[in-house]
């Protein structure tokens, strides 16, 4: 999210809606001086979480919960009533009167579909039990659980087993939503018990044991049991084929998947989507069609499937619109909405968002909703959703008079609200965008004072936090410290409480800023600055427990991971960074004092973990596996450079075998410094000269390694290992240049993306095998012939042992075929490839068609039931990174990691033909000598084409990196 800036001052305005907290009452006033606002990502991944929640897809962003789809309705079993308790007869007759409006609410959406995960319970008569579903439905979990525990003590005095055992499990689910962990696993224990202990199980029982298993599941996944959620899931699947209902079992298909994914088994779980998709298209255009199709959508989109997802959610739309069903019209509208803004498309978005809010207008009165006696406004909930969800768009993409035209119809629907969820996260929603308004944050104060004050009526902690929360935000961007840090505390304990860790480590950075925002109110050894590193680290803890569900289960987080997730960690390793410089030192660039020993190796740590959430992030799947390692126990001669982009400087740790951490910064604007790296890369096009490439190319060196010259020297190193941050990524530190020559006329060179995640070996010259592939013609219109990959491949051949798979003969089936077949220490594939921040876009071709990134790995690993030993040496030599694309580069880190090979040797850019081949044919010679590593072989190579006056310019021989084991 951009930096909120404040377009204008501000001047005092009156006080806002008090509301009593344990602060005793505090008034909400807004300072009139108010200077430039600080970066506030929380509100953006706080607004991005609330706008699901009011979508219908999720049930609640619990870090473990799993995000229900919209419901279908099951419309086949009907259960026995229950009977009121007698005396309670104006109890029931309020309740009715109640349900009736709740029936009307539930109608156009339902936010929380009940508690079968996929599928709501069948309707049923009984009054208490179908009053209870709708207060669920509308998020007034606290009543609905008093209703249903009222309920299930009514079913076990009538001796009516099988309803008690249903209702208990409905409860389980109402607790787990209020963060009652304990109430919940006693909800389900005792549903359980229940129907295991009654031995006679008809089918109308087995659906009822199937239900609840569903249940089961649906809270082993909120507890991160993925692996018994999974199990659970298989049994209610297997008890919904006995009982002959195919609605049930593709229920808990979808809800398998999302335990799949959640386990990193992306594959499996694919593989049961795509089953579902072959079912639901077997099946005639019907309401529970549209709305399979919508589950299966929203399934696909929750697994990171974006393409697939849109396409499976405009199915829905058409068959909801053949069969005339204005609900999964709306629904559909609303998640394709949500799919277009999530693939950065925001007017298509917009145009879904619209179209769902115009379906309401053509409903009859039995969809109109009244909310309040003698309230003449009638709300549409899901145009109010459709209308927020417009409202947020159009402010992000800076569109200011049409959201100001749109505010007033959103008000008047909201102000119209009963208390209960929906309102309070439509307030917060609402409140986020305001923010953003020029003027808009005195009304955000009163919406988030009312949204407080309605989440504690419904006893709903969840959204007690996030209303608290944001109210603290509003004061950490209107400067008022006390008062922000107050309300965070309060809305993190009670986070805490609920186990609800996805929005913890929100309050946990947003109180890490509030205590040392931007370094300016506090010092390093003061209790601020303390408190402050002690709460972004509790904040990166709570990341790393929960990484898994952000990246597998959540994706909307991940679209907006370089703001909710990256500056947390920057943001520490500045703190951790802390220089003491005077201001005459800053202004002269000089190195500043070095940190502790101690904040240090938590900033590496950081370094090497944010790496790690970046690719798990671009992977959508947590599910590397890191590997701690000392330098000194990998290359005795090698040193590790560690540069982190920051706001205000560029920060650097050196680590030197057997030697204590070393730190220098440079201290520029962020701008300056990617301005700067932009153009060396723009630099080291074929047609540039000297004098406009060496001037960037030395001035980086001085950033990145100038200042370790002396500790480099005496130490003896060979090897520099560069973990790159950012843009960094997309330049080859062999290029720079220190006023006399190239750093790899110096130093053997490879990058990595962390001690971490190398496997070090070396690779002995008695282990040469190859499998080489390429393509010298071309079979792609968009691709043009590379003639020299003939003439490359055939001179590889001539030294090394090897199988040769060439045009017509390069096949991902003839690939796949030979590395089944035999054990290749290294695969070299000549071929046009793509790498690029975007995970669908990175790529390699064969004759056949393009491998992406998973399909590589496959192929790749194709071989592992049977041999144990990864590849040694994968070559990608034709390849480049995405033009345009800033962080291209981390999709060639992601095949260096993925395709489970120890090394990638791959190009930045495409190369010409013959330089390439001469490399090539170069660097196997060094490498079959056996008395250089990897990045020596490597380093000799290019400086034997550097001494050919044809070859001398970077074009040709900077773009080879070497990823990963260097040895």
């Amino acid at each position: 999210m951009r930096k909120l800036l404040l377009k204008r001052s501000l001047s005092f305005f009156s006080k806002l809606k008090s509301y009593n907290t344990t602060c005793l009452g505090f008034k909400l006033l807004i300072s009139g001086r108010i200077r430039a606002l600080v970066q506030n990502l929380t509100k953006k991944v706080s607004l991005t979480l609330i706008l699901f929640a009011l979508l219908g897809t999720i049930t609640a962003f619990g870090v473990h919960a799993l995000p229900s789809v919209e419901s279908l309705q099951h419309p086949r079993v009907e259960l026995n009533g229950g009977m009121r308790r007698q005396g309670d007869a104006e109890t029931g007759r309020r309740r009715d009167r109640e349900l009736g409006e709740l029936e009307k609410l539930g109608k156009t959406t339902e936010k929380f579909p009940i508690p079968n995960s996929q599928f709501p319970i069948p309707k049923q008569p009984t009054t208490n039990n179908k009053f209870a579903q709708q207060l669920y439905h509308n998020g007034r979990f606290l009543e609905a659980a008093k209703v249903w525990s009222e309920t299930a003590a009514t079913f076990a005095e009538q001796g009516d087993i099988i309803n008690q055992a249903l209702v208990l499990s409905h409860l389980c689910l109402a607790y787990q939503q209020l963060g009652q962990w304990e109430e919940a696993e006693a909800a389900i224990s005792q549903s359980l018990s229940l129907l295991n202990d009654n031995q006679k199980l008809t089918t109308n029982h087995q659906f009822i044991l199937a239900q609840v298993l569903n249940n089961q599941g649906n809270l082993q996944l909120a507890q991160n049991l993925a692996e018994q959620a999974l199990r659970t899931w298989q049994k209610a699947e297997a008890t919904y084929e006995e009982a002959g209902d195919q609605v049930g079992i593709i229920g808990t298909q979808l809800n398998q998947a999302k335990a799949l994914q959640a386990l990193g088994l992306y594959r499996r779980a694919k593989t049961i989507l795509e089953t579902v998709e072959q079912t639901l298209a077997n099946q005639s255009d019907s309401p529970l069609k549209a709305a399979g199709l919508l589950n299966l959508g929203n399934t696909l989109r929750l697994v990171g499937d974006l393409a697939n997802s849109q396409q499976v959610l405009e199915q829905s739309l058409a068959v909801a619109r053949a069969s005339q069903s204005p609900p999964d019209i709306q629904a559909a509208l609303l998640s394709l909405g949500n799919i277009t803004r999530a693939q950065k498309n925001p007017a298509a978005a917009l145009e879904f968002y619209q179209q769902a809010a115009a379906v309401c207008k053509g409903e009859d009165e039995r969809e109109q909703i009244q909310l309040n006696p003698g309230t003449a406004q009638a709300v549409c909930l899901s145009k109010l959703q459709a209308q927020l969800n417009q409202l947020s768009l159009l402010v992000e993409t800076e569109q200011w008079s049409v959201a100001q035209a749109l505010l007033p119809q959103i008000k008047t629907q909201l102000a119209n609200l009963p208390p209960t969820q929906m309102a309070v996260y439509g307030r917060i929603n609402l409140a986020e965008s305001l923010m953003q308004l020029p003027g808009g944050f005195s009304s955000s104060g009163q919406l988030l004072a009312t949204a407080v004050q309605q989440a504690e009526t419904l006893g709903d902690p969840r959204a007690q936090s996030y209303a608290l929360g944001s109210l603290g935000g509003l004061y950490e961007q209107t400067q008022q410290w006390s008062q922000a840090e107050n309300l965070t505390r309060q809305a993190l304990a009670i986070a805490q409480g609920i186990s609800a860790q996805d929005i913890m480590y929100q309050w946990q950075w947003q109180l890490g800023r509030i205590l040392c925002i931007n370094t300016e109110l506090c010092t390093t050894n003061t209790e601020n600055f303390l408190s402050a590193i002690t709460a972004y680290t509790e904040a990166v803890k709570t990341l790393a427990s929960i990484r898994s569900d952000l990246v597998a289960i959540n994706p909307e987080v991940q679209f907006s991971f370089r703001e909710s997730v990256e500056p947390i960690y920057r943001e520490l390793v500045a703190l951790l960074l802390q220089p003491d410089a005077t201001d005459e030192q800053q202004e002269n660039n000089s190195q500043s004092p070095t940190p502790s020993q101690n904040n240090l190796k938590q900033a590496r740590e950081l370094i090497e973990s944010l790496q790690l959430a970046q690719l798990e992030n671009f992977f959508r799947a947590a599910c590397l596996e890191a590997k701690p390692q000392l330098i000194d126990q990998i290359d005795p001669t090698a040193a590790v450079i560690y540069p982190i982009i920051l706001p205000e400087r560029l920060a650097v740790i050196l680590s030197l075998p057997g030697q204590p951490l070393h730190h220098y910064s440079t201290f520029l604007p962020e701008p300056e410094v990617e301005s700067t790296i932009n153009k060396m890369r723009q630099s080291l096009r074929r047609t540039s000269l000297k004098q406009e490439r060496l001037p960037l190319a030395q001035q980086i060196y001085d950033w990145l390694v100038k200042p370790a010259e002396e500790q480099l020297i005496s130490s003896g190193v060979k090897t520099l290992v560069f973990v790159l941050d950012g843009s960094l990524r997309n330049l080859p530190m062999a290029a720079l240049h220190d006023g006399e020559q190239y750093l790899v006329e110096k130093y053997s060179i490879a990058l990595t993306s962390g001690l971490q995640l190398l496997e070090a070996r070396s690779l002995e010259p008695e282990e040469f095998k190859a499998l080489l592939g390429g393509l010298s013609e071309s079979n792609q219109p968009d691709f043009l012939p590379l003639p020299g990959v003939k003439s490359e491949l055939e001179q590889i051949a001539a030294k090394v042992p090897s199988q040769l798979l060439l045009n017509q003969e390069f096949t991902s089936d003839s690939l796949q075929a030979e590395i089944a077949r035999t054990s290749f220490p290294v695969v070299h594939l000549a071929t046009h490839g793509q790498f690029s921040s975007n995970l669908e876009e990175t790529f390699i071709l064969t004759w056949n068609r393009k491998i992406k990134i998973e399909g590589l790995r496959d192929l790749l690993r194709s071989r592992e039931s049977e041999l144990s030993e990864p590849i040694e040496l994968l070559i990608l030599s034709a390849c480049q990174t995405a033009s345009g694309d800033q962080r291209a580069a981390l999709g060639l880190a992601g095949v260096a990691v993925r395709s489970g090979a120890r090394s990638t040797l791959a190009t930045l850019w495409s190369v010409q033909d013959q330089s390439t081949a001469n490399l090539m044919v170069q660097f196997y010679q060094e490498l079959l000598q056996g008395k250089f590593t990897r990045a020596e072989a490597l380093r000799r190579a290019q400086l034997a084409l550097l001494k050919q006056p044809q070859y001398q310019h970077p074009f040709y021989w900077a773009p080879f990196v070497l990823v990963g084991n260097w040895l």
